[in-house]
């Protein structure tokens, strides 16, 4: 077998035939050689960014990576090896290395892969892969239209610090001992802009994006811009507030950070580990009653789906949270057996969450929830990392509008919003209508019913 099997159709280096055939020579190796179990993963990735600022162009760059994993298992040690070198030598290279490190690895009680039952035997199609064939010059006028935009909307955008276009791809097979074969290609493309409003003092940046695994449903670069520079433009004029109590409005581009941070706290490694603020949370009530939040892998050309995990478990729609309480845990193999419980099929992460309330309304939209705020913070920018899974405790800088009787009243800067967020989940009011996807999970705007905000 060579070691390239171009697909020019694709615009991969390699085919799925080739990555099937390197895997199985893989596997093959680490049976001869002794290993009582196995698995392996090829994949490819490829893809063009560029970017431009003030007119001009900054940069353009093209990427191609390859890599080839082993795991290999002797009992329940485990070793791992990486390589992306795809010649024979260095797959069985690669597979001994693997082998040795298992070989002289502790036994772990839990190390194996999943149960056969578990695999994954039906692979729909999820519409996942649409290469766009962009060129840099094609590329670079996009991005060199939506800083326009932005720089175009009003003189008091005075400044840029650029915008970009990424149109990238993969492809990846994988296979192991218990019975597990599949793979598939996916794509995800981008637009960006971030512009600067104001001079002197006053001065404020905001920035925006479009993602999506088809290019064809990217916004408009025109679109893009100009929303980035009303953000920006919007924020001009902040001042500090006195310290308070109050409701807060989350945007909900940032509001899939709370669920997030829900996800991380009643995912594997941090319940097994006892770093949760939500050990033992599984039939507990940790929402309000209207909330619910739902997994679907099946999303066509969603970006958290998937027929299979990392591990070739089979995937499920389900609801994470009934009714405000926890009706499931994320868990991969490892974890679910240090728990004393099954695998999740979440080997690798969610897949395409949505946190939803009973009590939404298709006309609860951002105008709708401001009314709901009444007076309070609406947030629309969060910094600095001050979240503490294992106690819950959340203190972030804040940036955003002050909103009294439902109405904008001026932009507010330099302030920190704390809480905790086991009561910070419990004291969610409302979510708008406004849903907004970000990455794997949806959310619309998210009502809380109180924190507090440090200000001057």
């Amino acid at each position: 077998m060579t070691t390239s099997a171009q697909d020019p159709q694709s615009g991969f280096s390699y085919s799925r035939a080739f990555f099937e055939n390197l895997v199985d020579r893989a596997l093959a190796h680490a049976k001869k050689i002794g290993a009582s179990d196995a698995g392996a993963e090829a994949s490819e990735g490829c893809g063009l960014s560029v970017s431009v600022r003030k007119g001009d162009l900054e940069n353009v760059e093209r990427n191609r990576d390859k890599s080839l994993g082993v795991t290999v298992y002797v009992g329940q040690r485990r070793g791992n090896a990486s390589t992306s070198d795809f010649s024979e030598a260095a797959v069985q290279q690669t597979v001994q290395a693997a082998y040795d490190i298992a070989r002289f690895t502790a036994e772990d009680p839990v190390a194996g892969l999943p149960d056969e039952a578990e695999i994954a035997t039906e692979h729909r199609d999820l519409d996942l892969f649409h290469p766009w064939a962009v060129t840099s010059e094609e590329a670079a006028q996009l991005a060199l239209r939506c800083e326009a935009a932005a720089l175009g909307t009003s003189k008091k955008i005075t400044n840029s610090e650029g915008a970009g276009v990424s149109a990238q791809q993969s492809h990846f097979f994988s296979a192991h001992t218990h019975g597990f074969r599949g793979g598939y290609a996916s794509s995800r493309h981008s637009l960006s802009v971030a512009p600067i409003a104001g001079k002197g003092r006053d001065m404020q940046r905001d920035a925006w994006f479009s993602s999506m695994r088809h290019p064809d449903e990217l916004a408009s670069p025109e679109a893009v811009g100009r929303y980035a520079a009303e953000r920006a433009l919007s924020r001009l004029k902040s001042r500090k507030i006195a310290t308070t109590e109050c409701p807060v409005l989350f945007e909900a581009p940032l509001a899939s950070g709370l669920l997030g941070a829900f996800v991380q706290a009643i995912s594997g490694a941090a319940l097994y580990r006892k770093t949760s603020f939500l050990t033992d949370s599984l039939g507990k009530t940790v929402f309000p009653k209207h909330i619910d939040v739902l997994e679907d892998p099946f999303v066509l050309r969603g970006k958290g789906s998937s027929a299979f995990d990392d591990e070739g478990v089979a995937t499920h729609a389900r609801k994470v949270v009934d009714a405000g309480r926890v009706e499931g845990y994320f868990l991969g193999t490892y974890s679910a057996r240090k728990l004393g419980m099954k695998t999740t099929g979440n080997a690798g992460g969610s897949h395409n969450l949505s946190l939803v309330s009973r009590q939404t309304r298709s006309g609860d939209d951002l105008d709708a929830m401001l009314k709901k705020l009444g007076t309070g913070l609406f947030v629309i920018e969060l910094m600095g990392q001050g979240v503490n899974q294992v106690t819950g405790d959340y203190s972030r800088g804040a940036s955003g509008f002050w909103v009294e009787n439902g109405q904008i009243a001026f932009p507010v800067e330099e302030i920190t919003i704390a809480g905790n967020l086991k009561d910070m989940l419990l004291g969610i009011q409302a979510i708008g209508s406004d849903a907004y996807n970000y990455g794997a999970k949806t959310t619309g705007s998210v009502l809380l019913n109180r924190m507090k905000v440090a200000g001057s």
